[in-house]
């Protein structure tokens, strides 16, 4: 494997992981603050609804979680193509 080869196998693997973890964060800002809403309001949680919580905490929460995740899947792919100096 060239050394051009290994970089766009890197970059199109990482480029997945980006789109894996964006749609995460979509289907959990947006499904969960948005879409179902007023179904998770009938769950309280803390004394507050539960849809009103994943619109003003939730989404940040999950966010902060997939950074993490993404340090974590980034390490991995580094290892894997010698990118770890």
């Amino acid at each position: 494997m060239t050394k051009q080869d290994k970089a766009k196998a890197y970059w199109k693997e990482n480029i997945r992981y980006v789109l894996a973890l964006l749609t995460i964060w979509f289907i959990v800002s947006y499904g969960a603050g948005i879409i179902l809403k007023d179904e998770l309001d009938t769950i309280r949680v803390g004394g507050f609804k539960l849809g009103f919580w994943f619109a003003q905490q939730g989404s940040i929460y999950v966010f902060v979680v997939l950074i993490f995740v993404y340090v974590r899947l980034m390490n991995k792919l580094d290892k894997k193509y010698g990118y770890d100096a």
